[in-house]
């Protein structure tokens, strides 16, 4: 595990579930607010911790495998993520780690008609919520990397105020009264680093061939179109992401508390 800590402050937990799928921006953000973290390695072995209070919130990242996959880490992490729930430690997750939410929370994680892969225009689908967590009621011309082929449902509850053409739920908050969680499928958090990273890896490559076969690729861009002005792109979408990460960052707990009995599942 890997912490940059200040004072005694709770540090925010990252799990990083895969060795290419790391924090990117969302370390960044933490670091230009002076915010503790502490990266937990999923992928090296590292344990999910059992007690969400020992943090002051809780990031959940991506990664290639499904949440309906047999991994030992999958049912501890939703256990984790209950545990936050019921102690008033927010929730964050992307791509993977909403889907982790979603799951965790008691709705499906399904199969999609078609795989998201690359940059991706997404509509607001709630102007009020979009307005309260991006500071927008719209986002013409705005694109969101992508790269997801399951999809979640809304847990009770939740709001979701983003859509694209082929994914109908892309962003999701459940307020609870003085902290919330967000559930995101596409990946804010991607720097251009991360963007080379993944389109020279083989495996990822692979993965968009497959899919191109299988349902022609209507929702998959070429590596030339992911890298084409992929700093602008990036700092555009990061520049949300911080609007997304900052109303986050509202709820996280500086002292143990619980939901009202009243909020409970």
């Amino acid at each position: 595990m890997r912490s940059a800590t200040s004072g005694t402050a709770r540090p925010v937990a990252i799990f990083q579930h895969d060795r290419d799928v790391g924090p990117g921006y969302f370390e960044t953000w933490l670091r230009e607010r002076e915010l503790p973290y502490a990266l937990i390695r999923i992928d090296r072995g590292e344990p999910v911790p059992a007690d969400p209070r020992a943090f002051s919130g809780l990031c959940f990242m991506g990664g290639p495998m499904s949440v309906n996959d047999p991994l030992p880490w999958i049912e501890p992490a939703c256990a984790l993520i209950r545990a936050a729930d019921a102690a008033g430690v927010p929730v964050i997750g992307h791509c993977l780690g909403g889907q982790l939410l979603a799951k965790a929370l008691g709705v499906p994680v399904t199969r999609s008609a078609v795989k998201e892969i690359g940059w991706g225009a997404l509509r607001v689908t709630d102007a009020q919520l979009a307005a309260e967590w991006l500071g927008v009621e719209s986002l013409a011309g705005v694109e969101f990397f992508q790269w997801h082929g399951d999809a979640f449902e809304l847990p009770p509850g939740a709001r979701n105020f983003l859509a694209s053409e082929f994914c109908e739920y892309q962003a999701y908050v459940i307020d609870r009264g003085g902290y919330a969680h967000l559930g995101m499928q596409f990946h804010c958090e991607m720097t251009p680093a991360l963007v080379r990273s993944w389109v020279s890896d083989e495996s990822w490559i692979v993965e968009v061939e497959e899919e191109r076969r299988a349902t022609g690729g209507p929702a998959v861009r070429d590596a030339a179109e992911m890298l084409r002005d992929v700093q602008a792109r990036t700092t555009r979408m990061n520049a949300l992401a911080a609007r997304l990460y900052d109303r986050w960052s509202r709820g996280l707990a500086t002292a143990p508390r619980r939901r009202p009995l009243s909020g409970a599942r």
